[in-house]
């Protein structure tokens, strides 16, 4: 059988056929850890941003944060040069604005990228509205982790300029970035985000629109299934995170990771694709990770998880 992108290619959307999009101005709708992280990768590779979120206080300390590790990478990669590596940073911060209006600022955008809540309603209203205002060019991806990207494009009638391209934390850290293509994605719109996330300095691998995806739809059962284990009595946590650690080679073990990733995150997802797909195993509840998850100890983030961090 032909493979999903041969098919496409054969429906006349080979990448030899058509002019791919060039995306010099982005959008990117959240400024949370991901949509600031996304922002000043995008800057930092002469990209013209304009971070969205609700209010001036959240931008304010997006940018903030911005500002600061990009101070990193300058103390890193131009340690030599003090003045090449302020004029970087400031270059770095010209090509980022910020607004509150979504709406009113997608008009000159070639790429619009949503990096907010986990919420498919929340994020169907947002891109039915900009698909009311954006040029005919521009392309919508979402960020999403967990959720179809047809089910969100499906609010939108551009369905064929609908893709999904998943970031990882720390996004300027992280090489990989997962590009996905639905049904209806053109193959232009598919080969745009690809040579957009080379352009950010990134390894894109192409997927399919599944549950999770390549990464997520192999990391969250792993994880799942350490804390079953743990459950079953078969291996402390500290056991379990050290004999993958040096067992298998991760630089972190799974009570870790999920600590890091977050554990709402972890059972959000879970949780999604149990209701898509209730007799699967892999996808069953978690006892434990219910229990922590009711009481507020949701990893490092407030301090508490699998393991205490205060």
């Amino acid at each position: 059988m032909a493979s999903f992108f041969t098919q496409l290619a054969r429906r006349g959307f080979s990448s030899s056929a058509v002019r791919n999009l060039v995306i010099k101005h982005v959008t990117i709708i959240g400024g949370g850890q991901m949509g600031a992280g996304i922002a000043q990768v995008a800057a930092s590779t002469g990209h013209s941003v304009t971070l969205v979120d609700t209010n001036d206080d959240i931008l304010k300390k997006s940018i903030k944060g911005i500002e600061g590790s990009l101070k990193r990478v300058v103390k890193k990669k131009f340690a030599d040069k003090p003045q090449a590596g302020e004029e970087f940073l400031q270059k770095v911060l010209r090509n980022v604005s910020t607004s509150t209006d979504a709406a009113s600022v997608v008009h000159g955008s070639d790429l619009v990228v949503e990096a907010i809540v986990e919420n498919l309603k929340i994020k169907q209203d947002l891109f039915g509205r900009l698909d009311m205002v954006a040029p005919e060019h521009t392309i919508f991806a979402s960020n999403t982790s967990s959720l179809p990207i047809t089910d969100i494009a499906s609010s939108t009638n551009r369905l064929d300029r609908f893709g999904g391209i998943h970031f990882f934390n720390p996004v300027p850290v992280m090489k990989l970035v997962e590009v996905i293509a639905t049904s209806a994605t053109s193959q232009e719109t598919f080969d745009s985000l690809l040579n957009f996330s080379k352009a950010l300095g990134k390894t894109p691998v192409s997927c399919k629109d599944t549950p999770g995806f390549i990464v997520n739809r192999l990391l969250v059962p792993y994880l799942a299934e350490a804390v079953r284990l743990h459950e079953r009595g078969h291996g402390s946590k500290e056991d379990i995170d050290i004999a993958m650690k040096l067992g298998a080679g991760y630089p972190m073990g799974p009570f870790e990771l999920a600590d890091y990733v977050g554990l709402d995150t972890t059972k959000f997802i879970i949780d999604g694709w149990s209701e898509k797909d209730p007799g699967n195993p892999l996808f069953s509840q978690i006892e434990l990770l219910n229990k922590l998850v009711a009481e507020g100890k949701l990893g490092k983030k407030t301090g508490e998880g699998f393991y205490k961090y205060k």
